[in-house]
């Protein structure tokens, strides 16, 4: 789990995020989500340490991340697999290359103890004959099947997921939201999704963050955004006439 607690942070004389409370929870997909520019990157970055909060805190489990000397935040860094939005793999190495590196840079286990580990997550996201293969060689819902194997090497903790959808077609973009909430589910991990997608709100949206201006505005999860009056969520949510004829129709078999 993980307590955010009134977190602000400016930039000059601009501030970003004005006084976010929440809580992620644990074996949960909690999502961040927000129009560009509603703060929801540099919250997922204080969350993760990259930016210093000005005001409030962070809590990992029951440990402050402000409290964290940088052996401590070291630590933690071992505890979190990230998916970033371009997969970010290395062109060089094969995919089963790729899985392993973060064990090899954080761990003093054998060469044959990462390269199991490895070969176990490769058949978790169901990675069929890629182990040899180059990223160039791969399609890109296979990239993102990569990116969250090497994520989850290590048996996180913590997942955090930057628009894992990006250029992605809708059906294979469906497939990686189920691999990732069956995985967090599975290993009972914090997932953090920083994503724009209504498919994955509406899919798997088990904890919603919505950001407007900085401000949290609206948290729920994805049945209850049928349900909600808030101005500021619903005219988000239903800015395409397609989520209307959803609402309307959730509506009319709640009745």
């Amino acid at each position: 789990m993980i307590q955010v607690k009134n977190l602000s942070k400016s930039f000059e004389d601009t501030q970003v995020l004005k006084g976010i409370s929440t809580t992620f929870e644990k074996g949960k997909t909690n999502l961040i989500i927000g129009k560009s520019g509603s703060g929801k990157t540099v919250f997922l970055k204080c969350i993760l340490g990259i930016f210093e909060a000005d005001q409030g805190d962070i809590i990992f489990e029951k440990t402050s991340l402000s409290s964290m000397n940088l052996e401590t935040r070291a630590l933690l860094r071992q505890e979190i697999g990230m998916v970033f939005q371009g997969s970010a793999l290395f062109d060089s190495m094969t995919v089963e290359e790729n899985i392993m590196f973060p064990m090899k840079m954080f761990t003093n286990a054998p060469h044959e103890e990462i390269r199991d580990r490895a070969n176990i997550v490769i058949d978790r996201v169901n990675l069929i004959n890629a182990n040899e293969k180059l990223p160039s060689e791969i399609s890109g819902g296979m990239k993102k099947r990569v990116a969250i194997a090497r994520a989850i090497v290590m048996n996180p903790k913590y997942l955090f997921c930057d628009e894992p959808n990006s250029g992605l077609d809708p059906k294979t973009a469906i497939l990686i939201d189920n691999l990732i909430q069956e995985i967090t589910q599975e290993y009972k991990i914090t997932t953090v999704i920083n994503t724009h997608d209504m498919n994955s709100v509406m899919e798997i949206g088990e904890k919603i963050v919505f950001l407007e201006d900085g401000l949290k505005q609206w948290e729920g999860n994805n049945q209850e955004i049928f349900k909600t009056d808030n101005e500021a969520i619903t005219k988000f949510v239903y800015s395409s006439e397609m989520f209307k004829k959803i609402r309307k129709i959730y509506i009319e078999e709640s009745e």
